[in-house]
Parts: structure tokens; sequence; C-alpha cells
């Protein structure tokens, strides 16, 4: 099966000469493979009559074709597609009663159509995308005898009550106004308002309106916000961006004491979470903005390894082309290089909150991982060292360049990221190993036609990370990187940056709350400890170890390694292991 798909944000008809249609071969020979439209001046391919040669894609001038070869199987299990040459989904995920199911994949691939699916908001065309009046008989019928056909019999009734968490909680403030307090109690079905908004921790916020509130604090209102709906099925995406390892534990438990009575399907994207929240995981992979395809359920450790090697061996297709690796750490302080920036002594205070900090340096080719909780005062560090705040006490070295990205992108232009990238780092994006090893890697080179406004969460992200990592500067500080990019897109972000500083011999701190992220990216940790929003102090930087070490300690976690992949596992609390490793004050074990 042959799929053609025209990424409509590319496609720029008065900036060509039609040469897709120019220079296909079925066209040359009097075949109407390529049709231009007469309105819009874009092409329509038809997919029986295209053979397949490519000749489209390499002459088009704005990258705006996709032209791919699926197994003919596949045909029968379409859910939805779009358009003649649009987005097409194949198969879905099946919510199981009492079972945490995770989703696992990059963004772009349909997961969002999968919940506008089952949740009934869209009725799925099956692939006849010129069918206005598809019902759900089509549907049932064209599925096979289990619980995914009961599910939807479930939903053509209308028994089927749906809470979604939406991705992008940091929208919120613009779509909601009120407090916290009037907005839950508005969708309190369940009347366990007080319990839930104590177990959050957002019961002093209750007299705060929603523009108060930082990421933090709007996830754990998002995610309170549907617990409180009476549903039969609860749908998180991405629930952990924001929020803390502490948090991250606190809300695990949270979602896996409702599964026991209700269905649930999780979006996540730190696979730490994902282990050790889920019970079943779907995979779902494919071409971003042509196609995605469902994998059934597998077991989490065997979805995630799955994911990791790149390689789904029952249907024979390679998702990545390396596995991600996570290896060995060795000691590499004695190869770092000399004093880039130091520091000693800090105070600074802001309203009712106050940061301290130990003496501490960063050497040249070093990657800090900086932790702790929220409200701590990392942000505050970070931009001290920047020089965006003062200080009260202490002192700081000030003779490093630095190149700051900020945890909240807030970017209103109105242009394409082409130039976007052009104003801030010049033509250098263009060539050589910075082209290779952070633009084509994180994927920017897809998005340089796109309107910086257009941007997803993720899409801002990357760029704001290129950007970063292409000015010249000593120092690099990263705050949060790892939000809003999916599992793959984070690996490749931590090895960029990682790439960047060894070739370079630079130096950067990075923000961050997924332990695979820090574990791959950091040589030594910067650990903040204290009470949120009150008092923090900044310890190190440690050993990676160490310092992974004391920080788990505090928040009360300990981290195993999996036999086959090394990735990190948390441990599930008083197992034998958790217990092992808690006797020898080994929170984050480097064995495997």
């Amino acid at each position: 099966m042959r799929v053609a798909v025209l990424k409509e944000d590319h496609c720029q008809p008065k900036k060509c000469n039609d040469e897709c249609q120019t220079f296909c071969p079925p066209v040359r020979n009097g075949q109407e493979c390529i049709i231009m439209d007469e309105k819009t001046g874009k092409p329509h391919i038809s997919e029986s009559l295209c053979i397949g040669c490519g000749i489209c894609i390499n002459k088009c001038p704005h990258d705006a074709l996709i032209i791919e070869q699926l197994p003919s199987e596949l045909e029968t299990d379409m859910i939805h597609r779009y358009s003649m040459n649009g987005f097409r989904l194949f198969r879905l995920p099946t919510p199981s009663k009492e079972s945490v199911v995770g989703i696992l994949g990059p963004n772009g691939m349909g997961k969002s159509t999968a919940i506008n699916a089952l949740s009934g908001r869209m009725v799925p065309n099956l692939g006849d995308w010129l069918n206005k009046d598809a019902d759900w008989e089509d549907i049932i019928e064209s599925l096979p005898r289990g619980e995914l056909r009961d599910f939807f019999i479930s939903v053509e009734k209308g028994d089927i009550k749906v809470a979604l968490k939406p991705q992008n909680v940091d929208r919120l403030p613009k779509k909601i106004k009120g407090t916290v307090r009037d907005l839950l109690s508005r969708v309190d079905e369940r009347g366990i308002f007080e319990e839930m908004t104590k177990e959050l921790a957002i019961d002093h916020l209750l007299d705060r309106t929603v523009q108060q509130l930082s990421g933090g604090e709007l996830q754990r209102m998002a995610i309170c916000a549907t617990l409180l709906r009476d549903v039969d099925v609860y749908f998180f995406d991405e629930p952990s961006s924001y929020l803390d390892i502490h948090e991250r534990m606190r809300i695990v438990r949270i979602i896996q004491k409702l599964a026991e009575t209700k269905r649930v399907i999780v979006i996540e994207h730190d696979l730490a979470v994902l282990d050790v929240l889920a019970d079943l995981v779907h995979i779902v992979y494919g071409k971003k903005g042509a196609f995605g395809i469902f994998t059934p359920a597998r077991t989490t450790r065997q979805a995630i390894n799955t994911y990791l090697d790149g390689f789904l061996p029952e249907q024979n297709v390679r998702i990545r082309d390396k596995p991600i690796k996570f290896l060995n750490h060795s000691d590499r302080v004695s190869e770092l290089g000399s004093e880039v920036v130091s520091w000693g002594g800090l105070s600074k205070k802001l309203g009712e909150f106050q940061l301290t900090t130990g003496e501490g340096a960063v050497h040249r080719s070093e990657v800090v991982g900086v932790v702790g909780p929220n409200g701590t005062g990392k942000s505050t560090m970070i931009k001290i060292l920047a020089g965006e705040h003062g200080y009260d006490e202490g002192w700081v070295t000030e003779d490093a360049t630095i190149s700051y990205k900020p945890q909240h992108i807030d970017v209103d232009m109105d242009c394409s990221v082409q130039l976007w990238l052009d104003s801030e780092i010049g033509p250098k994006w263009r060539v050589g190993e910075y082209n290779v090893n952070v633009i084509r890697a994180l994927g920017v080179d897809e998005l340089l036609p796109k309107r910086v406004k257009k941007l997803s969460g993720g899409e801002r992200q990357a760029v704001a990370i290129a950007i970063c990592l292409g000015r010249e500067a000593d120092l690099y500080l990263l705050d949060e990187p790892s939000a809003h990019l999916d599992a793959n897109a984070r690996m490749e972000a931590a090895k960029a940056i990682r790439r960047t500083m060894e070739a370079n011999e630079k130096s950067a701190f990075v923000i961050d709350h997924d332990v695979y992220f820090i574990d791959i990216v950091s040589d030594s940790l910067l650990v903040f400890e204290g009470e949120g929003g009150i008092h923090g102090k900044a310890e190190g930087p440690f050993k990676l170890r160490e310092g992974m070490n004391r920080f788990l300690e505090g928040v009360n976690v300990t981290f195993r390694r999996d036999h086959d992949s090394k990735r990190p596992r948390i441990n599930k609390l008083e197992s034998r292991k958790d217990r092992e490793q808690r006797g020898v004050g080994d929170f984050y074990s480097f064995d495997h």
C-alpha cells in the first residue's frame, strides 16, 4: 500500500514551478498521477497511479511531499483519514479495565486522533474520507471480537463518558478565568474536592487565579480537575510535565489507585514514570504528519526496551536508525579542563523565598545536571549565573560569556523558523558539524518553512535548544530542555548537548526533572534541597553517583538498572530491590 501525503504548511505553490507535476514520470506518460488544484494551486496525488519513484519528493523545493510504502495488510486496519493526501491513522489503543494503559511514541503520530475516536468526539471514517456520514456500526463491524469492539459498542450507546487532561497546560491561563477554587468546585462530580486538592498539594492555591499559577501548579490543577469528574475513561496527556520527581511519584500513586475501578490511558514521554505507572503499553510509530500505526499492547518493560532498541520484531519494522543506549558512567572528572565559572556563599531573597549556596565551579567540557524539588531556586540560580538576577551576598566570577535558554519560551514572532535562526545565530546553522549534530538531530531542519507562531510546544523547544547551542559562549544554561519533547526527541536533545560541549570544550548547566535525560547528559550534579517557595540551598556540583544518591534519598526513591537496556528503572516502594539498595545507601544503582 502506497501512502502519499502533502504537508500543507510546507507547500507554497506561488513560490515554485509545479516541479512535482512537471517531473512525474506517469504524468509525462499521459497519466493523471498529479493534478494541480485550480483554487489552491496545490497538488492532488493519486496513490494508485504513483510508482513510488521519489522524483517529486526530491524536486519539491519546499520539502512538502511524503511518499511511503506500507504493508498491504494495514489497508484493512485504517481507522481514519483526513483527506485525499492527508494524515491517516492505523489501529487504536485499547482501554482496559483495571489497568493503566500507556501510549509511547513521537508527537505527530495521531495520539490526539486516537483519543478523539475513543472518546466518541469523532466518528472514524475507516479511510473513506469522502464519507461525511460515517457511523459507529461500520466501525464496530470492522473490528474483531474483543475488548475494543465491546468498548465501541458502549460508545455507540452513549454509555461511555470521558475526561481528558490536556497536554499543554501552559495555555490554560489564556482560556480560563477565575480562581482555582471556582474552577475545581464546578467540576467536582465525585464529591472529593477536599481530598484531591490536599493529596495533590494545591489546597493552599485555591484562592489564587489561574493566571497566577506556575507550570507545575497548572499541571496539578489540571490533573485534579480531571480526577474530580465522574466518568468511565480517564485520559492523561503528559501528566508529568513541569513536575519534580517527588510530585511525579505522587501522581503515579494517584493514577494507579484510580485504575483500580476505572479505565485509564496515559500518554507519557518520561520513560521512568511510564515504566512504574503503566501495566500495558502501546507503541505508536510512523511518519510525523503523514501516518501513525498503533502496535498491540505489550508489557511495560518489553515495550520500553523495544522502543529504545528501535526495532519491532513482530512487525519486522525499524522505527529508528540507531538504538538509544544507556552506558556505564565512568568518572570523567579527570578529563575535565580548567574552571569556567565559580561561585561561593551566594544569597538571594525574592519576596518570602531565600536561596543560599555553598562553593562550586563548572569546568570546560563539563555538563552539570541541576536537580531538586520545584520552588527551591534552581531557575533563580541559573538566572544569577546568566546575569539576569543580582545577588545579595557571595561572589560569582563574571568573565565567562553566557548562552541562556529559559524555562518558558515566550516568542511572539510572525516569521519562519529559518528567519528566526538567521536572526539569532546567523548562517552557521546551514552547514558543518553544528548542522549535523544539532539542527538535524533535533529535527529543526524539517521545521524551517513553518511560522514560529504555529509551532507546537515540542517544536518550539527544539528550536530554542538549537539557538542556545548555536550561540558563541563559554557557558550554556538550559532550563528544562526536555519539556514538551517526546521520548525520542529528549534522548536526541541530551546527546546534542553532550556532543556540543565535548566537541567545543564548552560547559553547560541543565535543569531537568527527567532522570533518563539527566543520566545521559550529566557529568556531575548540582543538588537543590529545601522547602518549595520558602527556602532552597544549592550543594555541589557532586560526582554523578554521589549527587544522585543525595538527591534521591531526599525524595525517597530508589533506581536500579534494567538488565537488558541498562536504563534506570524506579523500584517499587518496599520491594526487595528497594530495601536492599536503601540498606547500603545506594539510591541510584550504577550496577547492572
